[in-house]
């Protein structure tokens, strides 16, 4: 027998789909925007979570560092069947 949490649409919040992923990182864009970057899901691959990261996080020496340290741990704090995320360029 399963329990799932279901939200007022219906769908399980703790899922890897695209809508709950844009909902997690909306909760990170103000942070990225406020050094002057954002990211954009690209695609997601089985558990892997492909982004662009945008602006100045797409140049910027710490991108590595803000894409596992903080997306990727936020993600996968959010919806543990996240394994990975990767940049695309």
């Amino acid at each position: 027998m399963t329990t799932e949490t279901t939200t007022e649409t219906g769908t399980d919040p703790r899922a890897l789909t695209i809508e709950n992923v844009e909902r997690t990182l909306d909760e990170l864009r103000p942070y990225l925007m406020a050094d002057g970057g954002n990211v954009e899901v690209v695609e997601i691959d089985g558990p892997i979570v492909k982004v662009r990261l945008q602006g100045a996080c797409g140049s910027c020496p710490s991108s590595t560092m803000t894409l596992k340290m903080g997306i990727e741990r936020k993600l996968r704090e959010a919806i543990p069947e996240v394994s990975e995320v990767v940049q695309v360029l």
